[in-house]
Order: structure tokens, then sequence, then C-alpha cells
């Protein structure tokens, strides 16, 4: 045994001086025990460490718009900073692991806090099957796939769907996104087979929150339903 895990340190380390992983933020190699990104820049991840998760302000951003038991971003996002280049790989790179990695680390810290109990299903927000074919994946169910490794709770896919494939919101003011997201998602199930379940909501990026909303206001037909939502960051 001890020389089989001996082999596969070598096996590995050989790996890595060929094939070597980088930080995503920085760009150095990872250590063997490091994962997406160097201890360095997981510390300097800039961290929302908010112990209310109802009235804080990424709750705030959905107050009088649709109701949410409880929302949370992992860290503060900066177009522009180094941790910029997260999204950048996992959005556009095909960086799927990456993706995984970040959901995992957000369950790891978030799971102490007590964010998810009695949450039943994680609900990735959906991408237009059009887009879903040019891109080959969603970001957003990368990030559950890491949720749900840690946590164990299920992830639905099957629930809604992005009905209209609306151009992309990168470049839109705020009154522009809400107009852009109106009315494209749809139930593709049957709210019965929800009724009086908890959701997570999971997305990459939270800027307005009109995404997120316009989602949630489709689920808002199940009878009896709690909506709640978890980002890997927000803009402030």
């Amino acid at each position: 045994m001890r020389r089989i895990c001996r082999l596969k340190r070598w096996t590995s380390a050989l790996w890595e001086l060929f094939f070597p992983h980088c930080c995503a933020v920085c760009g150095r190699s990872l250590a063997l025990s490091e994962e997406g990104i160097c201890l360095y820049c997981l510390c300097q991840l800039p961290r929302i460490n908010y112990i209310d998760f109802s009235a804080n302000e990424v709750a705030k951003r959905f107050w009088g718009r649709v109701d949410v038991e409880r929302a949370l971003s992992f860290f503060r996002y900066e177009k522009g900073s180094d941790f910029d280049k997260i999204f950048f790989q996992i959005k556009y790179h095909g960086a799927t692991r990456l993706g995984v990695t970040m959901g995992k680390m957000m369950a790891e810290e978030l799971v102490r806090k007590g964010f998810f109990v009695g949450i039943d299903y994680l609900i990735p927000i959906p991408l237009h099957p059009k887009r879903m074919k040019q891109r080959g994946y969603n970001q957003s169910e990368c990030i559950a796939q890491g949720l749900s490794e840690v946590t164990k709770i299920p992830i639905c896919t099957s629930l809604v769907k992005r009905a209209v494939a609306n151009e992309t919101q990168t470049h839109k003011n705020a009154m522009e996104r809400w107009e852009n997201v109106a009315h494209v998602f749809q139930l593709s199930a049957p709210p019965s087979l929800m009724a009086g379940k908890h959701l997570l909501l999971i997305d990459d990026v939270l800027t307005t929150g009109a995404t997120i909303s316009s989602c949630a206001l489709v689920l808002q037909a199940i009878p009896h339903i709690q909506i709640s939502v978890l980002t890997l960051a927000t803009v402030q």
C-alpha cells in the first residue's frame, strides 16, 4: 500500500513537472495539496462574512422584488482585479473543474455557518439551449456540482428552463438588465413536484439581481415554495 501511495505521489509530481497546474489568480504552479487557487491567493480572496443570511447587502437586492429566505455571496467581485480571472476562465475558457473547485471551497466554509440547513435542492440558473450548445457547459451547474459534492444536496436542472435567448447582460445598465431578463424563464415540470420545498438558486456573479429575480418569480408559482440564493461573487 505504501509503495502504491509513493508511486502515486511520484506520478503526480512528474505530471506536474511537464503539465503544471497553475493558480487561476496569480498564475504560479500549484503545489500538490492546492487545487484551483494557491494558498496565498485563497487567503487574499475578498470574502463576504455576513452572519445574517436574510438581511445582508446581498439579500437586500431582492427586497420588494421577490421573496427570498436567505441570500449570500462568497466574495466581492471587482472587474479588472486579479480575482476577475476566476470568472473569465470559468465562463469563457472552459475551466469547468475550476468552477467545481470554487463550489467546493464555498460549501466547505458555509456548511460550518449553517447556511445549507433545510435546503432540499440546488437549482443552477439555466442557460438557453443555444447558449449551452455554444459554450458546451453551464458554469452555474459546475459551481452547483462542487456544492453538492460537499453538502450532498441534490441538483435539479429539470425544474425551470430559459425559454428566451436574451442578449448578454455584460454591457447593460441596471434598467436594461431588468428589461433584458423579464419573462425569459419558464417552469418545465409540474409545480406540484416541488410543493413545499426549499430551493437554493445558484449563479456565478450577482450584479443587480435581475436574472435571479426573474427566475425566482417563476418558481414562486410553486405552492408553499421557499427560495434562497447563493452566488460565487457579488458586484459591490
